[in-house]
C-alpha cells in the first residue's frame, strides 16, 4: 500500500463518523418502533453475513491465489475491466502473515475492475474503512483474489442465495395411493433457471466445512473469518425446513412453465434421457402408503436471456455453491 502516505490515509479517518447518525434517530422512536427497527435490520445484517460466508466458501473451494494489491492499474488491465466475478478482499497483519477475508461479493452487474477499484478509493465507504485500517496500522497488507463468472452462473448463484423456495402442493390420494402435483400459477413462459429440492430431516449432504462456524465480518480485527457451512444460505431461505438440491434444470429449448409441467404432471416416458433420474424420483414419490405422506417437494427459477444459458458450467457452479452433487444431474 505504498502508493498512498500516512497523511493521505489519516485525511480519510475522520469520515468514519459519518455512520454514528441512526443512533439519534433510535432515540427519537417509541420504544415498540425502535424495538422492531432493531430487530429488522440485526435479521437483515445476519442475512448478508450467511450469503458473504457462502460466497467466501465458493472461493475456498476453487482454490485461487491471492493477489497483493500494489497500485490502481492493476484494476484497468484489460483482463479485469469488463469481467464478471467473485471477488474476495483480504488481509494480513503484522503479528500475523495468515490472509484473513474482509469482504466477499458476486460482481454480477458492474465489472469486476470498477467494483474492486471502489474497494480502494478514501471517497468511498468501502474504499474508507480499508484506508484508515491500513493507516491505523490494524493491517499490514490488503489482498484480492477473484474468479471469472459467465452471466448464466452469476444467475445461477442469484437462483441458489437469493431467490425462496416454493413448495410444490399435492391432491389427495386417488385410485387408492396415488397422488397428484399441483403446480403454482405464476411459472414464466420464458427461457432461464430451475431447481428442484425435496426436505429431508435424516439425509445430510457430506460436507468438509460441515462443523465450521462463520465468524462476524465486522469484527476482522479480532480474528478470521472462517470458511462456512455450505448450507448457510438454506438457513435463511427456510429456517424450519432443510431443503436439499437434487436437479438443477435448464429451460433453453423450452420455457420454465413447459419444462416443470414435463416434470411433475408428464407422462415419464415421453422425454429425454436425462429427465430420467429426476422424473422418476418424482413419480415414486407420488406413490403412498396409507396414513404416510409423500416427500415434500420445492422448486425455485429464475428469468435468464436464452443467448446466455449455453454458456459456463452452470452445474458445477451450484454444486460448489451448495457443497455437495446433485443427486439427478449427469
Amino acid at each position: 500500500m505504498e502508493e498512498y502516505s500516512q497523511e493521505d490515509w489519516g485525511n480519510h479517518s475522520q469520515d468514519l463518523h459519518c455512520y454514528q447518525g441512526g443512533d439519534q434517530e433510535l432515540d427519537e422512536m417509541p420504544a415498540t418502533k425502535r424495538t422492531l427497527k432493531i430487530k429488522q435490520e440485526s435479521s437483515e445484517e445476519a442475512q448478508k453475513q450467511d450469503v458473504m460466508q457462502n460466497i467466501v466458501q465458493i472461493l475456498e473451494s476453487v482454490q485461487l491465489k491471492w493477489e497483493l494489491f500494489q497500485s490502481w492499474t492493476d484494476f484497468s488491465r484489460l483482463h479485469l475491466s469488463n469481467k464478471l466475478a467473485i471477488f474476495g478482499i483480504g488481509y494480513n497483519t503484522r503479528w500475523k502473515e495468515d490472509i484473513r477475508y474482509h469482504y466477499a461479493e458476486i460482481s454480477s452487474q458492474v465489472p469486476l475492475g470498477k467494483r474492486l477499484r471502489e474497494y480502494f478509493n478514501s471517497e468511498k465507504p468501502e474504499g474508507r474503512i480499508i484506508m484508515t485500517r491500513v493507516q491505523k496500522m490494524n493491517w499490514k497488507n490488503v489482498y484480492y483474489k477473484f474468479l471469472e463468472i459467465t452471466i448464466s452462473e452469476a444467475r445461477c448463484l442469484e437462483l441458489h442465495m437469493e431467490i425462496d423456495w416454493i413448495p410444490i402442493a399435492h391432491s389427495k390420494p386417488t385410485g387408492g395411493n396415488v397422488v397428484q402435483y399441483l403446480l403454482p400459477g405464476g411459472i414464466p413462459k420464458s427461457p432461464g433457471l430451475y431447481a428442484i429440492g425435496y426436505e429431508d430431516c435424516q439425509e445430510k449432504p457430506h460436507s468438509p466445512h460441515a462443523d465450521r462456524r462463520g465468524q462476524d465480518p465486522g469484527k476482522e480485527t479480532q480474528g478470521e473469518v472462517d470458511v462456512p457451512s455450505p448450507q448457510a444460505s438454506l438457513r435463511v431461505e427456510m429456517e424450519s425446513t432443510r431443503i436439499i438440491y437434487c436437479y438443477l434444470g435448464i429451460a433453453e429449448v423450452r420455457t420454465l412453465q413447459q419444462c416443470l409441467f414435463l416434470h411433475f404432471q408428464a407422462n415419464t416416458k415421453t422425454f429425454s434421457k436425462e429427465w430420467v433420474g429426476i422424473n422418476a424420483f418424482l413419480s415414486q414419490n407420488c406413490i403412498v402408503e396409507p396414513g404416510v405422506s409423500p416427500k415434500s417437494i420445492y422448486i425455485k427459477f429464475v428469468e435468464v436471456e436464452r443467448d446466455f444459458l449455453s454458456a459456463g458450467s452452470l452445474v458445477e457452479c451450484l454444486e460448489k455453491a451448495i457443497g455437495y452433487p446433485l443427486k439427478f444431474n449427469n
